[in-house]
């Protein structure tokens, strides 16, 4: 009876152990926790001289490299879905596969932007410092590959050690998005988008925001580039219609000032009507819903790929990509304001880098 009595105490200090430190890691999780300001300046390092002009072509892409884990065997651990016969899938990792991984498909990105040859560039997923992709700066590595390019980092991820999933934690983030320019930039601001700040949720999804990034005309207008970067889990939608009036308010403002306006990035929604259009073995996921010109401000529209029925530019992560099965849809890309004159193209890079596929736009501001 005293051994037991012995084993139950011991027990029982285990438990209290246990709590003690559970009570810690939230109070720690909660201390570290902020967001970051709304309207914040941001600098452009390496800024260039030379305007814009009205009439000339330009070029502009949209990449999101995933931190550098998704070459086309990874799945992510908070993606899931649903194969056609009702099997129930979630992706297994919550960092890239190692180092040399990661390292492999940011060079294999950075290839793909150099390809491109365009005159500004959106990328997103970038890692400063962060567990998932080894503490790689992809920021430095980015600008070290781009020295032609005046760019602007905004932070949209800043995460204390998420111990989660618990036999591979997602550790710590620090990430965001970039804008590069082969023009002189006025000056940037990171803009707040609403998100969800549930218990849970606020520790693990992205600090939402929008960059602004004001470049100058000879003639003394202005083109905005905007990079957004929207909500993905987001059951019910609320967040994604919050996000939405706030971007649209912005919208809205600038086309009164006479302003031409670019919007691009990852809206993480189907924006191009491509939401049962690829061949997939699998169900169509909660999370994909459909943005079209009707949700935007007066004198704004989505450029639809001209090869929007042939190159998806994002897949599922619930499973490893394979043409034809894997769930893939369109969710990058750009909204243009009246007077840009647009065509666009998503580049077939089979996901061999990321979960994504650049997508790369010619523009001439009338």
């Amino acid at each position: 009876m005293k051994t037991w009595k012995i084993i139950a105490k011991v027990f029982g200090i285990l438990l209290l152990l246990l709590a003690v430190a559970a009570g810690g890691y939230v109070a720690y999780m909660q201390f570290q926790y902020y967001r970051i300001e709304d309207n914040q300046e941001i600098d452009t390092e390496n800024n260039r001289a030379e305007k814009l002009r009205t009439g000339v072509p330009y070029t502009i892409m949209t990449y999101n490299i995933g931190f550098g884990a998704y070459s086309q065997d990874y799945s992510f651990f908070m993606d899931t879905g649903e194969m056609l016969d009702g099997t129930k899938t979630t992706g297994k990792s919550s960092r890239a596969e190692s180092r040399e991984e990661a390292m492999t498909n940011t060079e294999g990105s950075i290839g793909l932007l150099k390809q491109g040859n365009t005159d500004f560039m959106f990328v997103q997923e970038v890692d400063e410092k962060a567990t998932r992709s080894y503490q790689i700066d992809q920021v430095q590595m980015l600008r070290d590959a781009f020295p032609e390019y005046g760019s602007a980092f905004a932070c949209n991820f800043h995460s204390a050690y998420l111990f989660y999933p618990l036999l591979e934690p997602h550790g710590a983030v620090k990430a965001g998005m970039l804008t590069f320019s082969k023009y002189q930039i006025a000056e940037n601001t990171r803009k707040q988008f609403p998100v969800d700040n549930s218990f849970f949720t606020k520790f693990t999804d992205l600090d939402r925001c929008f960059m602004i990034s004001r470049i100058p005309l000879e003639d003394g207008r202005e083109l905005l580039l905007i990079q957004v970067h929207l909500s993905a889990y987001d059951k019910g939608g609320k967040i994604r219609t919050k996000q939405l009036e706030t971007l649209n308010q912005v919208l809205k403002e600038e086309r009164e000032k006479g302003n031409y306006v670019i919007v691009g990035g990852d809206f993480n929604h189907d924006i191009a009507g491509s939401i049962d259009t690829f061949p997939t073995e699998q169900k169509i996921p909660e999370w994909v819903y459909q943005l079209d010109d009707s949700q935007l401000a007066e004198g704004y529209h989505f450029v639809v790929a001209d090869n929007a029925g042939e190159v998806p530019s994002c897949r599922g992560a619930d499973i490893p990509y394979e043409r034809g099965v894997t769930y893939t849809a369109i969710v990058d890309g750009f909204i243009v304001s009246d007077g840009v004159l647009a065509a666009a193209e998503n580049l077939d890079a089979q996901f061999s880098f990321s979960d994504h596929n650049p997508v790369k736009m010619t523009f001439t501001l009338d």
